[in-house]
């Protein structure tokens, strides 16, 4: 018998060869698609270019043949590592139900992860499904490769933290201690909070990463509004580790940028405001006053730029005169170490605190476009209009306005806490 034939078939169009060329040597979940952009299988791969490649360059089983002679077209979507490529990989064939990827829909032998429906869901990974009537788990998967599902689940524990023991303890264990599991067994976390958090896992599962950072993102500004700044920074946290763990980072830095392009237009400005910086003044009669500064790359905390300032030459409370300082001081440092200027700067305040502002810059000789944002009705105050601007309330442009001035607002709090602490220990 002769051996299994190559994949090189006559459908390798020079389409397929030049997307194939074009893949990243990076992992991922790559999707075939037939002359009728049917999907007919999703597989994973460690490396993208490499695994596509393999479909058409080596022997194949006869069922492979079928197969590959079928593949039209394909789509990719990268991933941050190849356990999160797996994760993709089991969500997508739940989602689409591919022809060739049968085996591994109904395949029994494979882990899955398993949500118990209890108070406080218990996460873990089983063999199978109980074969029970009253059975109120989530199941997912299956999944190939069981030590690659054991990463994804340390890094879903990572940025959540979850209950795995089977029976809540009367002391907190070893996972709560490290902040692995928010703690139900002593009433550290409500009910509803941990079913919140259960909802998340079950999105970034699904793979409904980007609207997973959606919400949290609405989390996160809810927390800030209402002055919870240690939740918002908890939140804002999570965001930041989705980003490291899931290939969300691509999409959640074009998002961003695409809030600084729609602010650059709001404004009139000539040019994308990449690099903002922001200002706001924390004091609580007039005790301990400081300022803090932000800054934000193409929509993006960039927390190596950021800075606190004590106030040293203002007695007394005098919100103007410490902005005055604080503006005064950053900007000729700048222009004294010949430092890169930003593109745009706010103020957390109203009219009153973009002239104080303004009128320090144009000591300076400096002309950088300059708006604050008003705490009541978030009126958008410039240099050139008389009336405030109203943004969409729930626009790109505000929704970064707003991320920017409860993050100068943390970090200012933050540090009036740290000399809070320091006056009160007398050091």
């Amino acid at each position: 018998m002769p051996p299994p034939a190559a994949g090189s078939f006559k459908n390798m169009t020079d389409k397929l060869k030049e997307k194939i060329a074009q893949l990243p040597q990076a992992p991922g979940v790559y999707i075939f698609k037939d002359a009728e952009g049917k999907i007919i299988y999703i597989g994973k791969a460690k490396s993208l270019k490499k695994r596509v490649q393999s479909y058409f360059n080596r022997l194949l089983s006869a069922k492979t043949q079928v197969m590959v002679s079928k593949i039209a077209d394909f789509e990719y979507r990268p991933a941050a590592s190849p356990s999160q490529a797996q994760l993709m990989e089991s969500a997508l064939i739940k989602e689409h139900l591919p022809q060739y990827n049968i085996s591994l829909k109904d395949d029994k032998s494979f882990p899955l992860i398993r949500i118990t429906g209890e108070d406080f869901p218990i996460v873990s990974i089983c063999r199978r499904k109980k074969a029970l009537k009253n059975d109120t788990s989530l199941y997912f998967g299956p999944y190939t490769d069981a030590g690659l599902l054991r990463q994804a689940l340390k890094a879903i524990r990572r940025v959540f933290g979850f209950r795995s023991c089977k029976q809540l303890p009367r002391t907190m264990c070893l996972y709560g201690r490290i902040n692995l599991c928010p703690a139900p067994c002593i009433c550290k976390v409500s009910r509803s909070d941990y079913r919140d958090t259960i909802k998340d896992i079950i999105m970034f599962l699904e793979s409904k990463h980007s609207q997973l950072i959606d919400k949290l993102s609405l989390k996160m500004h809810e927390a800030a509004r209402r002055r919870d700044f240690e939740e918002a920074a908890r939140v804002r946290d999570q965001i930041n580790a989705l980003a490291a763990v899931t290939a969300t980072a691509a999409p959640l830095a074009a998002i961003a940028l695409t809030q600084s392009e729609d602010l650059g237009k709001a404004l009139g400005l000539q040019r994308t405001p990449k690099r903002i910086e922001a200002f706001d003044i924390s004091d609580i009669f007039g005790k301990e006053a400081c300022g803090s500064m932000v800054s934000f790359y193409k929509g993006l905390p960039d927390k190596n730029h950021y800075r606190r300032f004590r106030i040293k030459t203002v007695a007394g409370i005098d919100d103007y005169k410490m902005l005055a300082e604080v503006v005064a001081r950053r900007y000729s440092r700048l222009l004294k170490e010949k430092l890169p200027l930003p593109d745009l700067i706010l103020i957390d305040g109203g009219k009153g605190h973009l002239l104080t502002a303004g009128k320090e810059l144009e000591k300076l000789g400096l002309q950088i476009p300059l708006v604050s944002i008003a705490k009541d009705r978030e009126n958008i105050y410039t240099k050139e209009k008389a009336q405030p601007l109203r943004f969409a309330s729930e626009g790109p442009a505000l929704n970064l306005i707003r991320r920017i001035r409860d993050e100068a607002h943390r970090f200012a709090l933050s540090y009036h806490h740290v000399l809070r602490r320091k006056s009160i220990l007398g050091r």
